[in-house]
């Protein structure tokens, strides 16, 4: 189901847009598409880092080999 979100860049995202599109030649909607994709690569990426954190004790030299 299609949703429409309003969205009124301040003159700095407005910037960044007309530099991305400019220099890429893809539209808006695709460089926020693009940029969606980032954030959630940077959420993942945040949470990998704190499982790594969490389990920084774990020693599984001692296990068996999985394959």
């Amino acid at each position: 189901m299609p949703t429409t979100i309003g969205f009124r860049p301040t003159d700095e995202d407005q910037r960044i847009i007309d530099t991305v599109t400019q220099l890429t030649g893809e539209s808006a909607s695709d460089a926020l598409r693009r940029a969606l994709r980032l954030l959630d690569r940077e959420i993942w990426l945040r949470q990998a880092r704190a499982d790594m954190a969490a389990n920084s004790d774990e020693d599984i030299s001692g296990e068996p080999d999985a394959w």
